[in-house]
């Protein structure tokens, strides 16, 4: 192919990760620029494949990356922009619609990143989502807490997983909490605590019809262990279960329904230890963290960033799309925070362990069998051993670390 007839990709990333959407892209024929921050520009990036590299500080303005973004234009056409982490899409969202390139602008974006928005968008479509508020008008929220008996939990619109979200059991607690959010308050919603098991669904959609899925089950919720400590699991779930068969088809409906019209998507949903039924939770339009992708892929053979790649660079030269047929395997995953560096893990010797998991000050283990009871009871004994062996704490950061 003619390199001027090459497609550009302009992808941005101020947290490691996406190596595997950058190659992806470059290995189906286009040329890649990456904007990271100046911290990570020495990291683990592909830059061999990469036509050019840009680092930027940290902490700058929404205006002072337009404008570096805006003066790289001046002498390189971009296609599409892409942010390869969560903490990026608003960003993103805007340089879109400044620079007109397709993609998902602000307000759909939004849908994905906003908790507040998302809530009211997959109520509409139909989904049942807790009891929830913005925190505005104060004798709304006053009358919404006589209403809804606690307990509550106060989330921040904008963060991910469960950083920043605090659970409340009174509305002095409440009160006491938005005094000292001040003028940060109305970048909070008010929840009701709903009690129960939580899933995540990890799913490609592919012109507004979600194409692929998979189905998985935490261990303890996320929330429960980055507050009061522990050891995470997750694993994907029985193909032949309720559990899948629900909310695969709950899903597939939900995911157009909020907008989505071609990515991947990382969604969690509860089910509700009083009611059994499923609640909605949360949907981001990204590959889901803490090496859930790398189970995804060991169970499947599908590789989330790689079909992320494959769906924008299919769409930009007007192609269709084709999912992978997936495997029929099971994967699931044990990680936590360890009191030592680069802890040792050779004591776990199962054969169904087919990665050891490398992130600084963590322990982690992934297993994979064709049984997933099997797979479920070495999370249930792992995690037990993890706790015994490696498991420190921390204090719940108020903002993501990278």
């Amino acid at each position: 192919m003619n390199p001027s007839e090459q497609p550009r990709i302009f992808c941005i990333s101020t947290y490691e990760k996406g190596q595997a959407f950058l190659e992806e892209c470059a290995a189906l024929g286009c040329r890649v620029v990456l904007l990271t921050v100046d911290k990570l520009r020495n990291a683990n990036w592909p830059k061999s494949i990469l036509e050019d590299f840009h680092a930027m500080p940290d902490g700058l303005t929404l205006e002072q990356v337009t404008n570096a973004v805006t003066y790289v234009a001046r002498s390189k056409r971009f296609d599409r922009l892409v942010a390869l982490d969560e903490f990026d899409m608003e960003t993103v969202a805007h340089l879109r619609e400044h620079m007109r390139i397709p993609g998902m602008g602000r307000t759909l974006t939004a849908h994905f990143r906003d908790k507040l928005v998302m809530r009211e968008q997959a109520q509409q479509a139909g989904a049942l989502v807790p009891d929830f508020t913005r925190v505005l008008v104060h004798s709304e929220l006053r009358e919404w807490m006589q209403r809804v008996p606690a307990p509550w939990v106060l989330k921040p619109r904008s963060e991910a997983s469960a950083i920043g979200i605090k659970k409340m059991h009174s509305p002095d607690d409440v009160w006491r909490a938005l005094e000292q959010l001040g003028d940060r308050q109305s970048f909070y919603l008010l929840e009701r605590f709903v009690p129960g098991d939580i899933f995540h669904v990890d799913s490609i959609t592919s012109e507004g019809q979600v194409v692929f899925t998979s189905v998985s089950g935490y261990g303890k919720p996320p929330m429960q262990v980055m507050h009061e400590g522990g050891v995470f699991t997750t694993r994907i779930l029985d193909r032949g279960s309720d559990e899948t068969r629900q909310l695969t088809a709950i899903n597939a409906q939900l995911m157009p329904a909020m907008g989505m019209v071609r990515g991947v998507n990382h969604a969690e949903y509860i089910r509700g230890r009083e009611d059994g039924r499923f609640y909605f939770l949360e949907a981001a339009a990204r590959v889901g963290g803490a090496f859930i992708a790398d189970v995804v892929e060991l169970a499947t053979g599908v590789n989330l960033w790689r079909e992320w790649a494959r769906i924008e660079v299919a769409n930009l030269r007007g192609e269709s799309y084709r999912a992978p047929e997936p495997h029929a395997l099971y994967a699931g995953s044990v990680l936590c925070l360890a009191k030592t560096a680069d802890p040792d893990t050779a004591m776990f010797n199962a054969p169904e362990i087919v990665l050891r998991l490398k992130k600084h000050h963590h322990a982690g283990l992934i297993v994979r069998s064709g049984d997933p009871g099997r797979v479920r009871a070495l999370l249930e004994d792992y995690a037990q051993r993890f706790a015994h062996e490696y498991l420190a704490t921390a204090p719940v950061p108020d903002k993501p670390t990278a």
